[in-house]
């Protein structure tokens, strides 16, 4: 009887009218989707719009994210938790998107970044973290890196178009209806997998990490959020199959890719539906994952000491995580989403969250019932469980590469999130942002936290 939902899901599906669909991790850019005249500066516009008919991309945006959390109960703090006085930071990134067309269906695509600034408590505390622009790696002084290097061949298997989308890192031209696409270099997992339409993108939608993806799906990442690796996708507008094989970090939450491919690495798949009930369009994705990485269980970290935790010293194990993200159109201005992930409860995280299982829901409403069509309001939440071996391991007053108060009374994290999204010009938007943190760090003895924060936008 417990099989008998998804049986009547897998037999729904494939019934609905097809409706391709796609959203944006971290996006770097934006698209001009209109005429110049419409556009903030309308000469760079029409000068970005001649570079494309001769097949160069030149994009950018800059986000500004000032967050704040109040002061809370606290009797007790460990080395990876978040500071209960009153506190606030700000972070700052500024991207440049650079593309050529090579031959037909090839580009190449550069994304030079400076980015600078700091999240609360250097970025922990919270498995959850509530800043998607915040690195575990901040910096007082500009610094300046390439997350994105990217050559890209898109093969047509059909001889009709669909319209471009709004895909920064893809020139503004028509797709194939079926296509075969090859993705290599320098990216992050977000630019192909989960891409919810309404929760994943932080510059843009929601700002905690919990509702960019399934939390306890353990993607490849090192510690700015970026891997190298290869994808291959095919889609039709009615399913997508997409795989990849990324690197892994050498160390857990590390700066630096373990440079033994062979014996380090992740393996990514996600099978994906698209639909259109009328005119409203929904997707569901499942998505599977296997690392390999010198990820310890936690029977190793009782063996060999907590002082392993950032590297096994003796093997490379193998871990494996799964999501399922679905999101739907219920009106032309409203929509919910919801996620489920997992991850194998005998290891330790290793590159994204320190969740082992998470629910996640919510929805957003664009502003044309108040004459605002161009904001969003947007309302999420997400459940975050640790596994047995994560609990003991906290309890014992272990710290993790988030999360750690150096000794717990165990809840469920919950984080629940309000934003404002508001068009101020064309190209220019500003957020106002609320966090509520229950249980953070897994911890009823802590919090609950109020977090506050303005995001500020601009692209071109």
């Amino acid at each position: 009887m417990r099989l008998l939902p998804l049986i009547l899901l897998a037999a729904w599906l494939p019934v609905l009218p097809a409706a391709a669909q796609t959203g944006r991790f971290g996006s770097a850019a934006s698209a001009n989707l209109g005429p110049p005249e419409a556009a903030l500066f309308p000469s760079l516009a029409a000068l970005q719009d001649r570079l494309e008919e001769q097949g160069w991309m030149v994009r950018g945006q800059g986000t500004f994210v000032l967050q704040g959390n109040a002061a809370f109960r606290s009797p007790y703090r460990g080395e990876s938790s978040l500071a209960p006085v009153a506190n606030a930071r700000n972070t700052q990134s500024v991207d440049l998107v650079l593309g050529r067309t090579l031959w037909e269906g090839a580009e190449v695509v550069i994304n030079p970044s400076i980015t600078r600034g700091f999240g609360l408590s250097d970025a922990r505390g919270m498995a959850a973290f509530p800043n998607n622009e915040a690195f575990r790696l901040g910096s007082t002084a500009p610094y300046a890196y390439v997350p994105r290097v990217i050559f890209r061949q898109t093969l047509a298997l059909s001889a009709d178009s669909i319209a471009s989308d709004d895909d920064p890192l893809r020139f503004s031209r028509p797709l194939p209806r079926e296509r075969v696409t090859i993705t290599i270099g320098k990216f992050s997992a977000f630019d192909i997998f989960d891409d919810n339409r309404y929760a994943h993108d932080p510059r843009t939608q929601f700002l905690n990490w919990s509702l960019v993806s399934g939390s306890a799906t353990d993607f490849a990442a090192d510690a700015r959020g970026y891997t190298n690796g290869v994808a291959l996708e095919w889609e039709n507008g009615v399913y997508a199959v997409r795989g990849a094989a990324f690197q892994v970090a050498r160390e857990a939450n590390g700066l630096f890719l373990d440079p033994s491919i062979t014996r380090a690495f992740q393996m990514v798949g996600s099978l994906e539906r698209f639909w259109a009930i009328g005119e409203r369009q929904g997707a569901v994705r499942l998505i599977g994952l296997l690392t390999r990485a010198r990820q310890n269980s936690w029977s190793d970290l009782f063996q060999n000491g907590f002082d392993t935790f950032d590297k096994n010293p003796n093997t490379y194990r193998r871990k494996a995580s799964m999501g399922i993200s679905f999101d739907q159109e219920i009106t032309q201005d409203f929509g919910v989403f919801g996620r489920f992930s997992w991850g194998d409860h005998r290891s330790q995280s290793w590159m994204f969250t320190e969740h082992d299982m998470a629910i996640s829901a919510g929805a957003a409403l664009r502003g044309q019932r108040w004459g605002r069509p161009s904001d969003t309001i947007g309302l999420g939440s997400n459940i975050g469980f640790a596994s047995d071996g994560r609990r003991r391991y906290l309890e014992a007053g272990g710290i993790g590469f988030i999360v750690g108060d150096g000794q717990l009374n165990y809840r469920p994290e919950w984080i629940t999130e309000l934003y404002y999204d508001a068009r101020v010009a064309p190209g220019l938007h500003m957020a106002l942002n609320y966090q509520l943190a229950v249980n953070p760090g897994y911890n009823s003895d802590r919090g609950p936290v109020h977090l506050f924060a303005l995001r500020v936008r601009s692209s071109f």
